[in-house]
């Protein structure tokens, strides 16, 4: 079973040799990548991006490449999950939603936030 453990161990060195390799503009702009959970079985790795990648704009195209160029480039890895801390811990849209200047609300009981711009 040794080989095992070694085989393993090999898989995760791939994985951040993978994340150094195709992404050191993560770092250049403050970010991190790191491997989360790694279950050599199933092939799914799930990874965490944190530092300025939370609440970057462009962080769900980071973790779309991450995911696509993973998957083809290790053949053991089947599954790769990735988040930022940013997406509500897992509860599906947790967070607020953006809002611009100018938006309406179409909430009936929204508080009156003052006067209205006379355009």
């Amino acid at each position: 079973m040794s080989t095992e453990a070694q085989d393993g161990s090999d898989l995760e060195e791939r994985v951040t040799n993978f994340l150094r390799r195709n992404f050191p503009q993560i770092q250049m702009h403050g970010g991190s990548a790191a491997i989360q959970d790694l279950d050599r079985e199933s092939g799914e790795v799930t990874i965490a991006l944190g530092g300025a990648c939370s609440g970057c704009g462009i962080s769900p195209m980071t973790i779309q490449a991450i995911k696509s160029r993973m998957v083809k480039e290790i053949p053991e890895i089947e599954q790769v999950n990735a988040h930022t801390g940013m997406d509500g811990g897992g509860d599906m849209g947790g967070g607020m939603e953006p809002s611009f200047p100018g938006e309406t609300v179409d909430d009936d009981d929204a508080a009156d936030e003052g006067p209205e711009a006379p355009f």
